[in-house]
């Protein structure tokens, strides 16, 4: 290759320099013989086997627990997810105290044994593809009591040297250490190679209240040391995370969410928890902003008792994320989570009994404000029946 194009180099020169019986002997393109073109092949996609397309009304789905998703109720949800006119399924991969439902060919140590054998991945993916739902698997990222016990420098520490604890005896892990990003997309990865169409990550926050209570405890602040304030420093790293993980999940062909608390939509950047609804809205496919009228407090949206109003409160808080996503320049798709459960712990007079009427209050004030897709929480993943969910 190298001598041919060396011969015609030779006898361009010779042409040339013949002069005008030259130039018309040989017609001179002055464009360089090799270039790059101006967009470049797109890199290959993973194929998992697995076809199942985006709905095509919008995912509107149902939390399932790694537990269900492994029992003989899970053939139960399903029968229901297709009688209803729902199309999705949010399963655990990864759930809140870091065990990891499914037996995936992991290589990290401590990953391997929190792994645990409750559902098995390719019946599931059989299932979802038989029956055309639509599966997400969700990732709880930094809320991980065994990675935590098992690595405690990748926590945060008391001043006695014991791994701190929130009030429910549970641990989080550091955002600010990579190795605690790496450890979670080794597991998103196989996720994503087993057929899941989207990965949900959870928990991609702080601590709640961290800001109070943050500076009394030790940890590594990683690449973020001295890196502005330290609220700035905790909204730096979770959204880097995030961003992270959208382009290690590239090449995978799967979509990523976010959870998030809905007062970071309503009430500017969350510093404490590091959680900013904008920044994290610019690195996701979907944001899933957790809007249940339960976990607004007394007096929220000018109402007394948020948990009675559902309509009201969803209404008042999707006007308020429209405004957010709209001044973005390329925003995620909607797609909060509604609330399926009763919160009588609230107390009398704070809760109502949530049914059918509840359920499609909050769904109509979505379709009122633009937003067709949601996704359905109840932890016991007893969901009611009967409701109409695609609004008037």
């Amino acid at each position: 290759m190298k001598s041919l194009l060396a011969f015609i180099i030779l006898f361009a020169v010779s042409a040339a320099s013949a002069g005008k019986a030259g130039a018309d002997v040989l017609d001179i393109n002055e464009a360089p013989v090799l270039s790059v073109p101006e967009e470049m092949p797109g890199a290959f996609v993973y194929d998992s086997g697995v076809e199942i397309p985006y709905p095509d009304d919008g995912v509107k789905g149902i939390y399932v627990s790694g537990y269900i998703a492994g029992s003989q109720r899970m053939d139960e949800l399903i029968h229901y997810v297709n009688d209803s006119g729902l199309n999705s399924m949010v399963i655990d991969v990864k759930e809140d105290m870091g065990d990891i439902m499914m037996d995936l060919p992991l290589e990290h140590e401590v990953a391997v044994e929190n792994t645990h054998a409750f559902v098995d991945p390719e019946t599931v993916m059989a299932q979802m593809e038989e029956n055309e739902i639509y599966p997400i698997a969700r990732i709880v990222v930094f809320k991980d009591s065994r990675l935590a016990g098992a690595a405690p420098e990748l926590s945060f520490q008391n001043p006695d040297g014991t791994t701190w604890q929130n009030g429910r005896g549970e641990n989080f892990v550091n955002p600010f250490l990579e190795e605690v990003w790496e450890y979670n997309m080794e597991i998103a990865v196989e996720a994503a190679k087993l057929g899941f169409k989207e990965i949900q990550f959870d928990y991609v926050r702080f601590p709640e209240g961290f800001e109070f209570y943050g500076e009394s405890l030790d940890y590594d602040l990683g690449q973020y040391d001295g890196e502005g304030d330290a609220g700035e420093q905790r909204v730096d790293a979770v959204t880097d995370f995030v961003e992270y993980a959208y382009d290690e999940l590239e090449p995978y062909g799967v979509d990523v969410s976010v959870d998030i608390f809905g007062y970071a939509a309503t009430h500017g950047p969350a510093e404490g928890i590091g959680q900013d609804f904008s920044r994290i809205s610019e690195e996701v496919d979907v944001i899933s902003s957790m809007i249940y009228p339960s976990h607004w407090g007394p007096g929220s949206f000018g109402i007394d008792a948020p948990d009675t109003e559902p309509y009201e409160v969803i209404d008042q808080y999707i006007q308020a994320e429209n405004e957010v996503l709209d001044a973005l320049e390329d925003p995620p798709i909607s797609r909060p989570w509604l609330q399926d459960f009763t919160a009588s712990y609230l107390g009398a007079g704070n809760y109502v009994d949530y049914g059918i009427e509840q359920i499609e209050a909050q769904i109509q004030a979505l379709k009122d404000n633009g937003v067709d897709e949601f996704l359905l929480w109840d932890a016991s993943n007893q969901y009611t029946r009967g409701v109409n969910y695609h609004g008037e």
